[in-house]
This record gives structure tokens, sequence and C-alpha cells, in this order.
């Protein structure tokens, strides 16, 4: 029993929260509840951050300090929270009937007074689907967990609740939740092989916004780069060192990013929204980065190709209609500053593919000497897809390692979490990270490990025809990492044709030998 009590006690608080939130779920559909929830986290943090400001100001009454003033809150960059919808006065009314409404007008008010949040907050509390015995028993538990205090950012509280929170209902959604999040070590490792240290950087399919909240972290992280000639530290504050551009289509997923950055106080004023996407509406047209780190959807076949045949982004030839990933590769290009690098998940067929356009493209990527490195990752990683995924990373004018391309095969890498799911260790993410850094730099000691990694020539590329699959250069059997389905079902469906005509022929003569058996003896 005591053993039991005690991985209670250790168990982290996110995970606390989940369980708990889950059970009053009951019938609710996670698509729809994932607002419910994650929308009363947010206003459980900024009340918090705002009642111990509050406070503060209170004491401060005789030296001039207004506790109602809007621009003090502004100054310390403190989102404003009004009576009515502020944490204490909500939680009184979670036991009444109208609670639904009460979170509703709250969440407006706040939109009101914070022009940033305007058209962020969700105000979906007052349905009458939703149980408001169940809500209120949501808000009281909320109400355990202190979020926004100096200590609890200090811990990232609230950081880690979001980020969990978004991974779990990703998980219960299954294939749609997987369109608005990228798993943590995914985003990790590609921040880690970026190392977006400071300058502008998109992602123009941006989800609930983890590649920026990664990026942030990793600059916390490695803040021994930030040093003058004195010596002394340069700010870290993300604002200081990174402008960050993204936009996203699908405005509930472009919601949950604009709260996922303001928890951390990172300025969302160029996360655009557009339900016409990237594509047909490009939101930040003239931007060229200094970073690029995307996850867009793979394969996607309903992107407007028909529509664009002739647009200046296909600069190394037209994408096919019926497939949209040589599109993003050309649009992250377009974007791409002259000295910019380019990270992105895609599925690993676009490493072989020889549908007219898509090999063509991708031969012109290879002779411009814009492929840097190709990642094979391990499967199961993604929560929304069993397609197998691969890293690609692009950089323009290369100082070092001209003519070179690395290949690194991560398949053997990552342990499973269940049956259907796989994450990548801190050590997994250093190794693939630093053997990266390592052959890009010079500064580091790099090798050729075979089964691992492998750095290729231009003309051992050519040999390959182009391939790019990580197994044909480093000396794995690559039957597998191979796989393209396209190809593979052709296949089988002519060799099905041809046995089912030699069948059919076989037949033939059979019914044919005994027709004659059986009229022999008449013409005897």
């Amino acid at each position: 029993m005591a053993k039991k009590e005690k991985i209670e006690q250790e168990e982290p608080l996110e995970k606390k929260l989940w369980k708990a939130a889950d059970k009053l779920r009951k019938n609710m559909d996670a698509a729809e509840y994932k607002h419910v929830v994650l929308g009363l986290v947010f206003l459980k943090y900024i009340s918090d951050a705002f009642e111990e400001l509050y406070q503060k100001l209170v004491s401060q009454k005789n030296e001039g300090a207004d506790p109602e003033d809007r621009n003090e809150y502004l100054a310390e960059k403190v989102f404003y929270v009004p009576p009515s919808s502020r944490w204490k006065w909500i939680q009184g009314r979670a036991s009444q009937t109208t609670i639904g409404k009460d979170v509703d007008d709250a969440m407006d008010a706040i939109e009101k007074d914070n022009p940033s949040l305007k058209g962020v907050l969700p105000k979906v509390y007052a349905q009458e689907k939703l149980d408001k015995a169940g809500l209120g028993g949501l808000i009281n538990l909320v109400g355990t967990a202190t979020l926004g205090t100096k200590e609890a950012q200090s811990k990232d509280l609230l950081g880690r609740v979001f980020e969990y929170f978004l991974g779990e209902f990703a998980l219960a959604e299954g294939k749609k939740g997987g369109q608005f999040y990228t798993p943590g070590a995914v985003v990790k490792l590609l921040v880690e092989m970026l190392e977006p240290y400071e300058g502008r950087v998109f992602d123009p399919c941006c989800g609930s916004g983890g590649m920026f909240v990664q990026s942030e972290k990793f600059i916390k992280a490695h803040q021994d780069h930030y040093k003058t000639g004195s010596g002394k530290k340069m700010p870290l504050n993300l604002a200081d060192r990174i402008s960050i551009y993204r936009q996203e289509s699908n405005q509930t997923t472009w919601r949950l990013a604009k709260m996922n950055l303001a928890i951390r106080g990172i300025d969302s004023s160029n996360v655009k929204w557009n339900n016409e996407g990237s594509f047909l509406s490009d939101a930040h047209k003239d931007l060229k980065a200094d970073y690029i780190i995307a996850n867009p959807p793979f394969n996607d076949s309903d992107w407007s190709g028909e529509l664009l045949r002739n647009d200046a982004r296909w600069a190394y030839g037209v994408p096919p209609a019926g497939n949209a990933n040589y599109a993003w590769i050309q649009h992250f290009l377009y974007h791409l500053a002259p000295t910019g690098m380019a990270g992105f998940v895609l599925s690993k067929g676009a490493l072989t593919t020889n549908t007219t356009g898509e090999v063509d493209i991708r031969k012109a990527l290879v002779e411009k000497d814009l492929v840097d490195c190709i990642v094979n990752l391990p499967t199961k990683l993604f929560l929304n897809t069993q397609i197998p995924a691969c890293l690609w990373f692009l950089r323009r004018n290369k100082t070092k390692r001209k003519g070179e391309i690395l290949f690194i095969d991560a398949r053997n890498h990552g342990h499973l979490l269940n049956r259907k799911n796989r994450d990548l260790s801190d050590d997994d993410i250093k190794l693939i990270a630093s053997t990266y850094h390592n052959w890009r730099t010079g500064e580091g000691q790099y090798e050729h490990i075979a089964g691992f990694c492998k750095s290729a020539s231009m003309d051992e590329v050519r040999n390959m025809n182009y391939a790019l699959t990580p197994g044909r250069y480093i000396g794995l059997a690559d039957d597998e990492d191979d796989f393209n389905f396209p190809e593979r079902f052709a296949s089988l469906k002519s060799e099905l044709e041809k046995q089912i005509a030699e069948e059919s022929d076989l037949n033939k003569k059979i019914m044919k030998n005994l027709q004659n058996i059986i009229h022999e003896p008449s013409r005897k």
C-alpha cells in the first residue's frame, strides 16, 4: 500500500489533471472536449498571473498603483482579466445552471480587453450537450492547480500541462487529432538539428505551435551561445532573438496555436489564418526566412494544384496536381533566405517517387546542391498516420560539404510507449543531431557508421537515379525502406492479371481436351 501511495505522490501534475478531466468527459467527443478543457486551463493561467500582479498593485496603492488600470498589466506583459472573468468569480458559480454562459461571457470579456486574443478563445460552454454538472466539476478540478504565478511559470507548469493535453487529445482523436499536433520528439529533433538561435522562423502549416515553443526552449537551454565580447550574456527573451511567422488554414488549430504561444509570452501577431491555405493565399508573400520548420500534410491530393500550374514558386518543376509533397518543398525554398535552412517532415515515398514531375524536381534539387541531409525516422512516431516518414534538411549557399548529402537511418532508434506508439529519447535525439552538426560544420568528429550514417557524393546519388532513401547508401537492406505503395500495387495488379490470363488459357485447354475425350468414342 505504501508503495502505491508513493507512486501517486510522484505522478506529474499534468497526468493527474488529464486522468481526472478525461473522466468528466463522459460521452462527449474528444475533438469538442479539447476546447472545453484547454480553454479553462488557459483561463486559469491568465487569472493566476493577473491575480498575483493584482495583489502586488493593491499593496502599492499608497505609492499610486491602480490594480484596475489595464496599462499596469500591459507594462508587465500580463493579460488584464476583468472582474467577471476572474477565476475566483467563475469557480464561485461552478454549481450554477448558468455556468456555461458565464464562462462564454468571461471569454468574450477577456478578448475585448486584450486585442491580441481577439477571436482566439473558445466560447463553447453554453452548448446544451455539455453537461453543466460535469463542467462545474472540471472547473473545480482545474482550480486545484496553480499555473500562472511566477513560481509556476519558472517551472513551466502550464506549458507541460498544455502540451501533455494536446498529445493526449491527439491520441484520443486518432487520425484527425494529428492535424494539430506533431509529436514532441519529432519537433525537438528538427529544432536541435536546425539550431534556430536567432532570425526569422517560418512555418506555413503550423498546427498548434509546437515548433515555436520548442525553439524558445532550445534558446533557453543553450544560453551560453549568447555572449558578448565582454563575456556578458545577451538577452534571452525570444522576442529579442527570433521573429516568428506562420500560417494555418484550420481555424480551430490556429486558435490552439495562438493560445499555446500566448501562455509563453511569445508574440503571435504574425500568426495568420485563412481557410484557403498557404498555396492559394500566401499570408507572407514577401517573407524570406532564416529557418523554416514544418510538418505539412502527407501526400495531400486536395491542394488546388490544377489552379497553380504557372505559379512562380515552381522554380524546379511543376508538382503533380494529385500530390502536394513537392509543392510544399518548393514553397519552403521560395521563402528561404539566401543563407537559410529548412527542416521538415514528409512521407518516405517522396524520397523515391518516379511520378512524372516529382522525380525531375528531386533531380533538380540534388543538382542545385540544395539537399543537405535526409533522416529516416522510426515507425509509429506519429499519432495520425502509419505512413512511414522522413526528415528533409535543405540549405542554401553551402559553405562546407558542397556536393554531398548526409544520410541518416534512425529506424532502429526510439522505444515503444505502447503497442501503437513509439518515442525518441533525448539520447536518440542528441546522437542524430550531433552526427549532423559534426558532419555539417566540420567542428566535431564525423565518421561513416555502417547501418546508421553515410555522406554520399553527388555522383553516388546520380548512380542511384536520384533516389534519396538512406538505406541505399548506408548499407542496410532497403526493400522495406523503399516501399512505394502505388508502384507495388501496380506491380501486384499486373502480376495478378497475368496469372488470371494464364489460368484462363489453361482452363480453355483443359476444356478443349475434355471435349476431345468425350467426343472420341463417337468418332470411332
